[in-house]
């Protein structure tokens, strides 16, 4: 049965337009891996040529592995705690953007989190976290490839990585540039919501300044809100919010010292990007973020809760 319904995804599959298909693949190291990450992009409802190339596998492989691990691929398994949001690493091999492709070629995974909406199991936002952080040093990290970073200009690549998962669900990361700086970054649901951090630590020896961030909310795979405009959305800092079609449920987002609330139309995409306070040689800077799905026509009063929560802590 397995294989009847896998050679059906696979006849299906081919009609995918190749160029949203992300050919920056990661082979698992063993059958654990290999069985989470089958999982993972069964939930996602993968095609199998999304599922071939973010494995860096064949088609065949995948089937073989699909039927050796007793994985059904047209019945995802996996449910978050009652009153939680389901989270899971973004698996790579869907481009997480409808438009705007030039501006995001081969999009890392490792910043990548998928978080699937509480009335749709279909339904899911990637977060980009982070996107890019920049620094009075120039653009100091990006999370694909688009302009030129410091360590591209010098020639200097970075070694992929994986998001660390805890027990309770939590994942996080943490990088260190070439030059000392390390970023951290973390998200687990809690409260019904997700609550994202992010930290900065100084591992050179000279102040850093100017460290916006960029962190991205993508739309692409929540059904009613792909819609490739911002007319459907309200940017009212450090809230940034999009209602569906039918302008019943939306989804927000904010981040602590936001220093531009935006969105891109063509991704597309909800920003509130924050802003590190400057940071010393050893010093750590913190910022806190937030994302919620919210179902109802009070869309201001919504936002004026979420205000007088205590976020930041």
């Amino acid at each position: 049965m397995i294989r009847a319904v896998t050679l059906a995804l696979l006849v299906l599959s081919l009609l995918l337009s190749p160029a949203l298909v992300v050919a920056q693949g990661r082979r698992p190291a063993n059958d654990e891996a290999l069985r989470y990450w089958l999982t993972d992009m069964v939930q996602h409802r993968y095609t199998m040529p999304e599922m071939a190339a973010a494995l860096d596998l064949s088609p065949a492989e995948v089937t073989a592995a699909l039927t050796r691990l007793t994985i059904d691929p047209a019945r995802p398994a996996l449910s978050p705690p009652a009153g939680e949001l389901l989270i899971l690493p973004y698996p790579g091999g869907r481009h997480p953007r409808i438009g705007f492709l030039d501006g995001a070629i081969d999009p890392q995974r490792e910043t990548k989190i998928s978080v699937f909406t509480p009335w749709d199991a279909n339904s899911y936002v990637v977060l980009d976290l982070p996107e890019a952080i920049w620094s009075n040093l120039g653009l100091t990290y990006l999370a694909h490839t688009h302009v030129p970073t410091v360590w591209t200009k010098q020639g200097v690549q970075l070694k992929p990585q994986e998001w660390q998962r805890a027990a309770d669900g939590e994942l996080s990361l943490s990088r260190t540039l070439p030059n000392g700086i390390r970023y951290d970054a973390s998200a687990k649901a809690t409260d019904g919501a997700i609550r994202m951090e992010l930290a900065l630590t100084n591992g050179t020896s000279e102040k850093l300044s100017d460290l916006r961030v960029q962190n991205c909310v993508m739309l692409k795979g929540a059904a009613g809100f792909a819609a490739q405009e911002n007319d459907n959305k309200l940017f009212r800092a450090p809230f940034v919010a999009c209602r569906d079609n039918d302008g019943r449920r939306w989804i927000i987002t904010a981040w602590q010292h936001c220093h531009h609330a935006w969105g891109n139309a063509a991704c597309p995409c909800l920003h509130s990007d924050p802003q590190f306070p400057d940071c010393d040689p050893g010093q750590t800077q913190h910022l806190v973020g937030w994302l919620w799905f919210y179902e109802g026509q009070e869309i201001d009063a919504e936002l004026r809760r979420l205000q007088d929560k205590d976020l930041w802590k």
